[in-house]
């Protein structure tokens, strides 16, 4: 008998999973959740709550891991540089862009050579 994966959308998860929820969505083990988390690449969103909660973007964020290991071969340390200069870019681009957009339109005129 053949097991079909459910394929689940990212945009489709509104409430917080649980560990073995993340762990089953994304088929990875929870001791490999874990280490991304002793990384600091992955971060649950209620500390509060008993148990590691995760919100959709850990799902985004795993696959992006699971590409650079496998595409790479980049270590779970170096994959939390990159990704922190991933999202630093990121950061500065936008900035760059509503800095862009302050700026007075200059309209230039070509010279008139008589």
């Amino acid at each position: 008998m053949t097991r079909s994966k459910a394929v689940i959308q990212v945009s489709e998860i509104v409430e917080p999973m649980s560990l073995i929820d993340l762990c089953r969505i994304s088929g990875c083990s929870a001791e490999w959740i874990l280490e991304l988390i002793d990384e600091g690449i992955l971060e649950p969103v209620d500390e509060d709550h008993p148990g590691a909660r995760f919100d959709s973007s850990s799902i985004t964020i795993i696959r992006r891991v699971q590409r650079l290991q496998g595409d790479l071969r980049i270590n779970l340390p170096g994959i939390a540089v990159v990704l922190s200069l991933v999202d630093e870019n990121a950061r500065l681009k936008r900035r760059l862009h509503q800095f862009e957009d302050t700026l007075p339109v200059v309209i230039r005129m070509p010279a008139n050579d008589r």
